[in-house]
Order: C-alpha cells, then sequence, then structure tokens
C-alpha cells in the first residue's frame, strides 16, 4: 500500500525515512521517525572513505571536516546559529535530521506558573529575613573561626525555573539509492556554513545548511550535480518536523499555510507553558525554466484529537536545487520582565513578526547565491574582516579534524589545531550571542527538553568566560548581555535587594539565572557553597565597564552601561558592613561563600577584590556618566578607602581566599575565585601597595602563585571541565610563565574537547555534556600570552601593554590583526623566531587622553599619551 496523497517518488522518501509502506497518522509517524537515527548508521557504513578535505572546505584550513556522518550529538555534530536561531547539523545523505533552537524556549517561569516570582521570599518575609540576617552576622562574627555550617533561612524554592530547550528536528528526504562514496561534511569558519557532500548512483550531492543575522533565518540548500543525466534534476524531495526527537518537546500543530509554507505551532509543556512557533518556507530553482508545480504541502488526516501533521514535497524531475529556510520565535519578551508588565515575560504571539520575516517563495538561478551572498557578507563583517590571528599553522587538509584532534598531545600541541580552536570560540560567540538574549552555557545549542544546569547563565565563573575574548578580539556581541541585566537581572533584583537584605538601593542577583529574573537565592536546604553568590552582579559590571573602557561610547554608557553600574554599586555599599571579628576598623560583605566552596564566612578576597574594582569603575566613569550625583561619588570613595581590599597572604605562603588564614595547601577545587583580581581583573595584577595595602607587588604576586600551583591543574573534585582549565591558563600568562601557560591550554585541548571541538564536561561520558564556556574562554586564554593590557585603578595610571608576555615555543612565529585594548586603541603584532618585528597603535577618535607605556621582555619600548587617531609603530625591539 502506498502513503495517501503523495506520489511515487515521495512514497519512496516516506518510506526511507521511516521505514514503512502504509499509511499511518502523524502521532506514529512522530513516534516512529526516531527509527531515523538506525537509517543514517545504516548510511554511514556504506560511506568510502576520502583522504583529503571534501570540495569547498577552504583553503586557508579555517574550518573543521570530517568524513562519516555524526552519532553522538555532543562530540560529532556541527553547530550553524545567528544568534536569534541555532541549529546542529549531522550530515545525513538520504536523510538528514537538523536539530532547531530558538533562543528564548524556555520552560518553566510565569508561564508554567503563575505565581512564579524568581525564587524571592514573599514581601512579608521581609522583617524575619533581616532578623535572620543580623542574626547570621553576629555569629560568625562571634565564631572563632569565623564561620557557620548554614545560612539556609536565606534561600528559597527555585519554584518553576525551568530550562532552556531544544525545538525539535527538521526532516530532510532526498529519494537517493546506491552506495554512498566521496562523504564529506565540513563547518567553513571563514563564511560561516556547514556542508554536507556525497556520491551516488553516478550524482553528486551537496547540502548546505547556514543561519543569517541579516534575516534572523536558517536556510538549507540541496543541488546536485549529474554526470548521466545533466537534465533530470533533483529527485524527489521531503521536509517534515519532528518534535519526537526532542524527547520531552509535546507533538505539536503542523499545517500547511500554502503549497511551500509549513507552520509549526506548539507549547514547550504538555500543560501548556510558553508558546512556540516555526515556519519554514520552501523555495525552488525550476529546471528549464518549468512554469509547472514544483512544491505541494501535503496534510495528513489524523485521529480526532491528536494535532495535526504535515509535509512539504519537491516534484521529482522539476527542478535543480531546493531550499527551505525557516524562522522561529516565542511569546517571551525581555520587556515585560518588569513591575508594570507584572514580570510575566509575555509579549506578543509571535506568528505576524515571523511571516514578515520568512521570505517570499523564491527561484531563478541568482536566487539562493543572493541569500548565500548577504549571509558571508555579514559574518565577516563580524568576526573577520576587523580581526584575525596566525601562529604559524599549516593547513591540515590531509586529516579529518577527529583524526588531528585524537592525535594531539599535551605539551607537544598542534598549532594548526590550536589556531582552528580559537577561530572556532570566536564563531561560535557570534553565532549565539548577536539575537536578544546573551550565549547561555550551551551558547544557544541544546538538545533535549530539559539540559544540563537548565543551559542557564552561572554567573560566578561561566557567562563572564562566555565574553572574555568579545573586547579584544573585536566583536560586537555585548548589547544582548546588557539588555539581558537591565530587563531581567535589575527590576526584580531590587525587590530581591530589599526582600532579602533589607537594602533599598540597587538591584542583587545570585549565581544561576534562567530568562525569566530569577534573582533570588536558590534553595531550599544549606546551598550556600553555590547559591549564595550576591556578588554576581560586580563580576558582571567587569564587562559594563570593559565595553565602555574599550569603546568609549559615550552615548552608550549614560543611557545603560553607568545606570548598571551606580546601581550595582549602590547595593554593595549598604551591604558592606564593619568588620567586627578581627575590629580592624575595615569594611567586609558578611555572609559570604568564596564561589562553590563551603565555608560561610566574611571578608572573601573575591567579593572583596571585586567590589573595589567596582568602586574604581564608578571613580573613572563619573565623569563621563553625566551624573550629578557628587554624594553618591564621594560614599563610594570614602567606603573605597574603609573597606578590605581582599589581599592578604597567609601561613605558607599563599593568598588567602578568606580574611581568615583558613585555606588549605592541598585544595585543589576548580575555581580560581580569590585569583580573579590576576585574571581577569586586575587588584593582584596591578597590585599598588599605596592605595591597596602593606605588602609589596612582588610579595602579593609571590602568594598568587603559591595559591596556582597549589591549586592544581584542573581535575580537582567534582570537575573535569575545559573552562577551569582555560583559566588556569589565562592565569598563568598573566604570571608571564609560557611553559605552565602552555601546559594548561594544551591539556584542556586534550582532555575537554571532543572530535567535533565542542568542550565537554564529562569527556569520557558516551553521551557527554557540552558546556560552551570554555570554548568561549579558549580565545581569551590564549591571547592573555600575546598581549596584556589589564585594567588599573585610576585613569592616570599607565595602561601597561605588554608584548608576548607568555609567547610559548611551540609558536615561533605569529601575527595578530585588529586585536583592541582599553583607550580605543587598535594593534598589530608580528613576531619571528620568538620576538616581535613590529607592532603598529592605532587610537580610535573622540578619546580620552590617557598615558600609555608599552612593554617587552620587561623593558619599555615607548610611552604615549593617547588622542583622537593617533599612531604609533614599534619595529625595533
Amino acid at each position: 500500500m502506498k502513503l495517501g496523497f503523495l506520489d511515487d517518488d515521495s512514497q519512496y522518501i516516506m518510506r526511507d525515512i521511516l521505514g514503512f509502506s502504509y499509511p499511518l497518522p502523524s502521532c506514529y509517524i512522530c513516534e516512529t521517525i526516531q527509527m531515523w537515527a538506525t537509517r543514517v548508521l545504516a548510511v554511514a557504513q556504506l560511506v568510502t572513505l576520502s583522504v583529503s578535505a571534501p570540495p569547498g572546505f577552504p583553503s586557508s584550513g579555517n574550518g573543521l571536516w570530517f568524513i562519516k556522518p555524526a552519532d553522538v550529538w555532543a562530540k560529532e555534530w556541527l553547530p550553524v546559529g545567528n544568534g536569534y536561531l541555532a541549529a546542529m547539523v549531522p550530515g545525513g545523505t538520504s536523510s538528514e535530521a537538523t536539530q532547531l533552537n530558538i533562543e528564548s524556549l524556555w520552560s518553566g517561569g510565569p508561564f508554567s506558573d503563575k505565581s512564579y516570582n524568581g525564587g524571592n521570599k514573599q514581601p512579608g518575609e521581609q522583617l524575619s529575613t533581616a532578623q535572620a540576617m543580623d542574626s547570621i552576622r553576629k555569629q560568625i562574627f562571634q565564631s572563632p573561626t569565623g564561620d557557620i555550617s548554614s545560612i539556609s533561612q536565606l534561600g528559597t524554592d527555585a519554584g518553576a525555573y525551568g530550562s532552556y530547550a531544544g525545538a525539535g528536528h527538521l526532516m530532510s528526504g532526498i529519494n537517493t539509492t546506491g552506495t554512498v562514496s566521496n562523504y564529506g561534511r565540513y563547518l567553513d569558519l571563514d563564511q560561516g556554513i556547514a556542508r554536507t557532500i556525497w556520491t551516488q548512483s553516478g550524482t553528486t550531492y551537496q547540502r548546505t545548511t547556514f543561519c543569517s543575522h541579516p534575516t534572523q533565518s536558517c536556510t538549507q540548500h540541496i543541488t546536485s550535480t549529474i554526470s548521466t543525466r545533466p537534465a533530470a534534476g533533483l529527485p524527489s524531495l521531503s521536509y517534515s518536523f519532528s518534535s519526537a526527537l526532542e524527547q520531552g518537546l509535546p507533538a505539536p500543530n503542523i499545517t500547511c499555510l500554502d503549497s511551500n509554507t509549513l507552520r509549526i505551532r506548539g507549547t514547550i509543556e504538555a500543560s501548556g507553558g510558553m508558546l512556540y512557533e516555526i515556519i519554514t518556507r520552501l523555495h525552488t530553482t525550476p529546471i528549464n525554466n518549468n512554469p509547472g508545480p514544483t512544491t505541494q504541502c501535503i496534510q495528513f488526516p489524523v485521529p480526532y484529537g491528536f494535532p495535526p501533521n504535515a509535509t512539504l514535497q519537491v516534484k521529482a524531475g522539476t527542478v535543480r536545487e531546493a531550499w527551505i529556510s525557516w524562522v522561529g520565535g516565542t511569546e517571551y519578551s525581555m520587556d515585560a520582565g518588569n513591575a508594570a508588565s507584572g514580570f510575566s515575560f509575555r509579549g506578543a504571539d509571535p506568528h505576524t513578526a515571523l511571516l514578515n520575516l520568512i521570505t517570499p517563495p523564491a527561484s531563478g538561478s541568482d536566487a539562493f547565491p543572493a541569500i548565500l551572498a548577504q549571509h558571508v557578507a555579514d559574518y565577516k563583517a563580524a568576526l573577520t574582516d576587523k580581526f584575525s590571528l596566525s601562529l604559524g599553522q599549516t593547513p591540515r587538509l590531509d586529516a579529518p579534524t577527529d583524526v588531528i584532534k585524537a592525535a594531539y598531545k599535551i605539551d607537544a600541541g598542534d598549532r594548526y589545531l590550536e589556531w582552528v580552536l580559537f577561530n572556532y570560540g570566536r564563531y561560535l560567540l557570534a553565532s549565539s550571542s548577536r539575537g536578544a538574549l546573551p550565549a547561555n552555557l550551551q551558547g544557544k545549542w541544546a538538545d533535549g527538553y530539559g539540559n544540563a544546569w537548565s543551559a542557564d547563565y552561572h554567573s560566578n565563573i561561566n557567562i563572564q568566560m562566555n565574553y572574555w575574548a568579545a573586547e579584544m578580539t573585536n566583536l560586537d556581541v555585548t548589547s544582548p548581555l546588557f539588555d539581558y541585566f537591565e530587563k531581567t537581572w535589575a527590576p526584580r533584583g531590587a525587590f530581591t535587594a530589599q526582600v532579602l537584605y533589607n537594602i533599598s538601593r540597587g538591584w542583587v542577583t545570585h549565581n544561576e539565572m534562567n530568562v525569566f529574573g530569577h534573582t533570588g537565592m536558590k534553595g531550599p536546604g544549606n546551598t550556600a557553597q553555590w547559591a549564595n553568590y550576591p556578588e554576581a552582579n560586580a563580576w558582571m559590571m567587569i564587562h559594563v565597564w570593559d565595553h565602555f573602557d574599550y569603546t568609549n561610547d559615550v552615548v552608550w554608557f549614560k543611557a545603560q552601561g553607568w545606570p548598571l553600574l551606580k546601581g550595582v554599586a549602590s547595593f554593595h555599599l549598604d551591604k558592606l558592613i564593619p568588620d567586627l571579628h578581627f575590629n580592624d576598623t575595615t569594611l567586609v560583605v558578611s555572609p559570604c561563600n568564596s564561589p562553590e566552596q563551603a565555608p560561610i564566612t566574611f571578608g572573601c578576597a573575591h567579593a572583596q577584590q571585586l567590589i573595589w574594582q567596582l568602586f574604581n569603575a564608578i571613580e573613572k566613569g563619573f565623569a563621563a556618566s553625566g551624573d550629578t550625583d557628587t554624594a553618591f561619588l564621594e560614599e563610594v570613595k570614602r567606603k573605597r578607602d574603609q573597606m578590605d581590599k581582599g589581599i592578604h597572604i597567609g601561613s605558607w605562603g599563599q593568598l588567602q581566599e578568606w580574611k581568615v588564614d583558613r585555606d588549605s595547601p592541598f585544595d585543589t577545587h576548580r575555581h580560581l575565585s580569590h585569583l580573579i583580581g590576576l585574571y581577569p581583573g586586575y587588584a593582584v595584577a596591578g597590585y599598588d601597595s599605596a592605595i591597596q595595602g602593606t605588602f609589596t607587588k612582588q610579595q602579593v604576586i609571590e602568594a598568587a602563585t603559591v595559591s596556582l600551583i597549589h591549586r592544581g591543574n584542573g581535575t580537582g573534585p567534582d570537575a573535569d571541565s575545559g573552562w577551569e582549565k582555560a583559566w588556569r591558563a589565562a592565569a598563568w600568562a598573566q604570571l608571564g610563565n609560557a611553559d605552565k601557560f602552555y601546559h594548561e591550554l594544551s591539556y584542556a585541548v586534550f582532555e575537554n574537547f571532543g572530535p567535533n571541538l565542542f568542550s565537554l564536561y564529562n569527556p569520557f561520558d558516551p553521551n557527554p555534556i557540552f558546556q560552551i564556556d570554555a570554548n568561549l574562554a579558549y580565545p581569551a586564554a590564549l591571547l592573555n600570552a600575546l598581549i596584556q593590557a589589564p585594567d588599573v585603578a585610576s585613569m592616570s595610571t599607565p595602561l601597561k601593554v605588554t608584548l608576548l608576555p607568555a609567547l610559548p615555543k611551540q609558536w615561533p612565529s605569529g601575527s595578530i590583526r585588529g586585536a583592541r585594548i582599553r583607550g580605543g586603541i587598535n594593534i598589530d603584532l608580528q613576531w619571528i623566531d620568538g620576538r616581535p618585528t613590529s607592532a603598529d597603535f592605532r587610537v580610535d577618535d573622540n578619546v580620552v587622553a590617557r598615558p600609555v607605556q608599552v612593554v617587552y621582555g620587561g623593558k619599555t619600548l615607548t610611552s604615549f599619551i593617547t588622542s583622537s587617531g593617533f599612531t604609533r609603530a614599534i619595529n625595533s625591539f
């Protein structure tokens, strides 16, 4: 029997994808589509191995390529994205299942539970919470060891916290037969496209997938080169949607809008929850401009009560190319994340906006090239036109990426793979952070209804790492990050400050955040070691200040940057209290946890260093802010002078993690929290005894070195992730130790990056967890070995730019074009045989004058004062 309403070629495709030859209702089709994975494996067994990079792979070597289809999602599939949408491509042949993501598709929140309040206390609990806080602080100060065991009374059940979720799969079928040969798939990092190429029965097929930022859409294109029948055109094609492969995602309504257009519409939860919609539109180029119909949308009959299902078809022999584009959205809106909107986060139904985005049906030989050219031009403008790095690599076109990765060795390294990883990190950041929301724990790529740690925003290292490389590598991707702070953290965080800390100024949030303004201390129970983190806002203000410091965008700073800084500083002005344990007249935080460490104490070095740096940013930015609140500025300066600066040297020569000397030399914890002032901060790296304490800078750097040594190599308890190794690599680079920098960086590559170069939290698991922070931190760690220009405490302090501070011997020659540092300064740098040969400095227009000192090998090469358009070339070293 045949599947109803399908022509003979389409019947074959559906039988091939589903493995059935009789009509089934849509619900059964959705369930049995899971058999696709088995079909792909069967295809993989037919693949004839190739020995060189596939046709079209960039000759620069800038990309990843493979000679077999992907199997494990986190280890082998390839990512594309534009910020708004993301997709993972396995590289199938006759059957392809592209996994989809919509950046705001979350379960939970007010869409699931109207009483959801961001994990906060109730307003009526403010007095009792304030009394509990006073008691906690008193107990800590009176404790002989300066700590207590629990602050569980401050936490709150997370409620409908939810998770970022996958959005189903686009199923693409092509009616091909015969043995697969000449197979290859790749991700082109020069153009931002994924492509699969294979040959069957004398025909070579090419499937190309990309997500365009200008159109906010994704596109999959199929064409062929037919050696025996040049006028025959493509076989019949089929496009459908499956929720069954996204375990937990309810089946949506799938309907035809017209003969070219499929509408997928559903909710994230079976009981309701957030509404989402995907619209796909099919485009073709007919053979010989054939005016007859080439496409059809077929609506399946389904049993009563089941959601409708449909598929798009292309008739065999009528077209020489076809492409399907899709757009997607939800009813989520950050603009409704405030008290005036009842913290509903509910915006308009996405349907009308998506119809306006999706392009009309297109045909003709110039239609698809125009779409692709628009995408590539935007991609290059965002990533490659402004910045490039060379490590003296030679393109490896003779071995697939997974083979190169498998052969990688610690310390011996492979500068080609290391170069690709650098470019890959920038690609992933640009592809996941140019939408409305910032890059989350998995960028924007998540497989499944619920994901590890909800694929949320962890702010005690992870989201910060995501953006470490943005400013310095000239990526304009931070606007979604700042909008997210302003529209989800600050509004509800003002309530958290009031009800949890009895503070009426500013706002606060804690370690784990969703897209619904979860700002409370996540409980229940004694979760302090990871939940007690009100300095999340202070750490994130490093990024706000850095953006202004790098760009001098005064208009943005007045409108968004300064209000964020002032709100956070206002909160911490009121949260600092006198140290009643040592009674040394300093101001400290209490209670505090050094991120994810157990002791609940006071004066944690991490918190004190961050707040001190924040107060410095307030003074440095006040003149540009346009603010006339001089009383606020004076309060900041006064309390900054009073506060403990978080720099203490302990009994075994370590930089103390807590104000009480309790560090263990055997603590190999994954976090380097007390070294935040080494990297990415400057409280340690730029230590100044005149304003921070009585130690010399050398003593502080030596103590930081002792702590870094004892912290281990990043495989301590409860962790084997790449991010901790990347942080250690950046810290060793900051100390100028090239050998230890490279050892840690290469250890991270060896241990934690998969065959598709995704960073994996549990790399030895057969189905590991993808966690993007190491991918995005890798470029920053690498660049910190080549150029350093850490922040300074005041605008009058010279900005010290160090060239090649930790250049490893594995990269004897190389170059950087378009790096950026503070003060609106651009740098081009070249080196040969381990020594710089040229360094060119260019200063933006309309900058604030500041002193700059350029150093190499401990020697000052030049000093200058920045001014608009200033240039300086150094050719003698």
